[in-house]
């Protein structure tokens, strides 16, 4: 998978606890932003980090903050993890907030 600046790539990474998500512009080799859930807007909505709920809070806070830096579309890089739970509710957290891929 490789990003370009009209459609960067959305990378996630999760372990036991935790969420982390990291936006990469692979043209220029920059990241655009990082966050995870030990975000303060993250972990205000969801004590515990590692559920599914916390997910999709977070998909939805990735999807506002690319809005805000003017991404509309992302290529939606799994890291090899399968497409459920967790996983499954970041993609859908970041459809529910705007983003398309």
């Amino acid at each position: 998978m490789h990003g370009s600046s009209e459609r960067p790539r959305l990378i996630v990474r999760r372990s036991l606890k935790n969420m982390y998500a990291q936006i990469i512009d692979d043209t220029s080799g920059k990241s655009v932003f990082s966050i995870s859930s030990l975000d303060k807007e993250v972990r205000k909505g969801f004590a515990p980090a590692g559920n599914i709920k916390a997910a999709g809070l977070l998909g939805e806070v990735v999807a506002h903050r690319a809005k805000e830096k003017g991404i509309t579309k992302i290529i939606f890089d799994r890291a090899g993890y399968l497409y459920h739970g967790r996983i499954k509710a970041f993609a859908e957290g970041l459809r529910k907030g705007g983003l398309e891929f």
